[in-house]
């Protein structure tokens, strides 16, 4: 969570080039409110997504066969070619992956 707003910076300042952000929540389906007022109190303008699936290796290897299932996670897709990192991101490491797909 505390890397949201490095995406979300990244997203106002990527618009002009096509660059969307999706954050996916991996809470339970019972946490939505929670999810919900964290998303409103920190004004994330970015779509975000309930992932309402308890069994984990049933959709894992869709988004990554590399995911260990560890988060934070990102994967970076411009429809043609894709990567995926299972670490942190601050904002010049993320705008750099982000510049290597233009």
């Amino acid at each position: 969570m505390s890397e949201m707003p490095v995406f979300e910076t990244l997203a106002d300042n990527f618009r002009l080039n096509n660059v969307s952000v999706i954050f996916i929540s991996l809470d339970f389906k019972r946490d939505l409110a929670t999810v919900e007022k964290f998303v409103s109190e920190h004004q994330i303008k970015s779509k975000v997504y309930l992932i309402d699936e308890p069994d984990y290796n049933s959709w894992i290897d869709k988004v990554s066969p590399q995911w260990s299932g560890a988060i934070p996670a990102t994967l970076i897709s411009n429809g043609t070619r894709q990567e995926f990192y299972e670490q942190s991101f601050d904002y010049q490491s993320l705008s750099d992956k982000i510049r290597h797909f233009f």
